[in-house]
């Protein structure tokens, strides 16, 4: 109904209506919340496991993002010690492989032509024996001299280890980054599901609260109408005002409630149109 069809309405039939209305919503209100509470029942623990879910991918993501930053920081440290140790031996002449590729070859030359005899040659106990001790000595006699190269130069040693210590760090750092960014990227369709969830149950409970407050004053507005009609719709006492009072008001050449609270300004335009229309 537009507002001019709701204005040709008489008092009567207006509180006919919001009777019937209220009538209805009396009846139907019972079945709509017990619908709406079997939504809020469907959708609660929907959203509990949903947040719990959302809170194992973040303690994850936090986890990961732990490891990334410590790794980095320590590397970080280390890279400072370096970098200057690199210059100083690059200073002093001192930056020679430890290990270098001639001696490895040589090394695993010997230990495969070991290794041969044992698998092809018919060596008894004896002579096996023989063969492992050579190895032995061979791996003892490499290590000695590593630790000697290491003794005579200290510095390229703790560079070496040090190099190798950050080089790990930051490989590590980076399998972190790239896990935790995966922990992201499936977090991310659970924070949707659950701000969907969120915002249906918020909703569901609006309109929830809504109804079980529109069912409690049902029996109060029914009566309140029906008085209405018996007994009319002038000054009934505490709670029952003149609801014609406005109308008689504004026939009576006076101004309308909207117009009582317009601005001056809205008041002297709402006086001009009138006028106009005279």
């Amino acid at each position: 109904m537009d507002s001019e069809a709701l204005l040709s309405l008489g008092p009567e039939e207006l509180a006919n209506a919001l009777l019937l209305r209220r009538k209805v919503l009396k009846e139907s209100l019972p079945g709509v919340i017990r619908n709406l509470e079997a939504e809020e029942e469907a959708l609660a623990p929907r959203l509990e496991r949903s947040e719990k879910s959302y809170q194992q991918a973040n303690e994850k993501v936090a986890r990961l993002k732990d490891v990334r930053d410590g790794s980095q920081s320590e590397a970080g440290s280390i890279l400072n010690f370096v970098k200057s140790s690199r210059e100083r031996l690059l200073e002093t002449g001192g930056l020679v492989n430890l290990d270098p590729r001639w001696k490895k070859e040589k090394l695993f030359e010997k230990l495969d032509e070991i290794e041969q005899k044992i698998e092809t040659s018919a060596l008894d106990h004896k002579a096996e024996r023989l063969m492992l001790d050579k190895r032995k000595k061979l791996i003892e006699e490499n290590e000695s001299w590593l630790m000697d190269r290491k003794e005579s130069n200290p510095e390229m040693s703790d560079y070496i280890e040090n190099r190798r210590k950050m080089s790990k760090l930051y490989k590590g750092a980076d399998k972190a980054h790239r896990k935790m960014l995966e922990a992201v990227e499936k977090a991310q369709p659970i924070y949707e599901i659950r701000m969907t969830l969120m915002l249906d149950l918020r909703e569901v409970r609006s309109q929830l609260d809504r109804a079980r407050e529109l069912l409690s004053q049902s029996d109060q507005a029914i009566e309140h109408w029906r008085r209405r009609l018996e007994e009319g719709f002038g000054d009934l006492g505490h709670g029952f005002p003149d609801l014609l009072a406005d109308s008689k008001n504004v026939s009576d050449g006076g101004a309308s409630t909207f117009a009582r609270k317009a601005t001056p300004k809205k008041r002297q335009k709402i006086s001009s149109e009138g006028s106009e229309g005279e």
